[in-house]
């Protein structure tokens, strides 16, 4: 007898539509489970007037998916795991985190602006238009190019790189990991691929979240889709998150990596004014046995030397 097909809930983006349909293509392959995709429209989706860093609360992008799930109107959702507060619902829980793709950020630039050399590819001329609406990216090119003006740039990943062409942006700022699954054309256009020394990305960039009901038959199934050693990176990154008390405006920077003793976490906080016109960074490591502990080893590191951005 054949299983019913589940409702997977996703955003509409064409970023999000190749997630949901890549994590369903995995899940008939190794669950023999078909899926039915159900768009839900976020407030994220829905406000694209104003820059990310003025909308207030958090969720902008998960929590109408959330609702979904809590009504039973899909069965399970697929977020970009940047994108999910690390504060779960009570009902629901993270399934799966699959394989991540590529964390790094993306520079990608007009050909008549200047190129920054490989040895420090933040420094760009002063007046280049640099779009983005997060603080994170804005806060480490500012450390490094103070001259250059932040504008906020809102919209799908092709509109964003259509922006760019249009010469509204001299340079964007993206996730490789959008660009790289929606196979976009970047002709005529200089990508640069940032170097984790200069741009640390954001908890949980490029990784999937696969949300289900707690106590479903589905969330035992979608196990089969986890990614341990991803899921302890991941755990570490948003460990830090939590304890800084942030959610998405908070501009940091953190990557863990597994090592033979543990975890090693990198982390980079930056402390900006609310016009995103001047910034400066801290940035710290740390190592521990387990993805919590190292999260608090970098805690602490960046209170110590950010006490005006992180409380105690």
């Amino acid at each position: 007898m054949t299983a019913p097909a589940l409702r997977l809930g996703t955003r509409g983006s064409d970023l999000a539509l190749w997630q949901s349909n890549h994590v369903a293509q995995m899940i008939g392959q190794r669950l023999g489970i078909n899926c039915t995709i159900e768009v839900v429209k976020t407030k994220g989706d829905r406000i694209q007037d104003v820059a990310f860093r003025k909308m207030e609360g958090k969720g902008f992008f998960t929590k109408e998916l959330q609702d979904a799930l809590l009504e039973r109107r899909v069965d399970l959702v697929v977020h970009s795991l940047k994108d999910l507060p690390t504060e779960e619902p009570a009902g629901l829980t993270v399934a799966a985190i699959p394989e991540r793709a590529n964390a790094a950020d993306l520079l990608i630039f007009r050909p008549e602006i200047e190129a920054p050399s490989e040895n420090d590819p933040l420094a760009l001329p002063d007046g280049t238009v640099v779009g983005t609406s997060s603080l994170r990216r804005a806060a480490q090119v500012l450390d490094r190019s103070p001259g250059v003006e932040i504008r906020a740039l809102r919209g799908n990943v092709p509109t964003r790189i259509g922006k760019l062409r249009d010469g509204q942006y001299d340079a964007i700022l993206v996730a490789a990991a959008g660009v790289n699954r929606l196979q976009l054309d970047l002709g005529g256009l200089v990508p640069l691929e940032l170097p984790y020394e200069w741009m640390l990305p954001a908890p949980g960039q490029g990784a999937l979240a696969i949300e289900t009901r707690v106590g479903d038959a589905e969330s035992a199934m979608l196990s089969e889709l986890h990614d341990f050693g991803v899921a302890r990176c991941v755990d570490a990154e948003r460990s830090l998150l939590a304890l800084l008390g942030g959610g998405c405006h908070l501009p940091l920077g953190c990557l863990a990596a597994e090592e033979e003793n543990g975890i090693r976490l990198q982390a980079v906080l930056g402390a900006i004014d609310d016009e995103a016109t001047t910034a400066t960074v801290s940035r710290v490591g740390g190592a521990a046995a387990d993805p919590k502990t190292a999260a608090r080893v970098c805690f602490e590191a960046l209170r110590l030397a950010l006490p005006e951005v992180v409380s105690s």
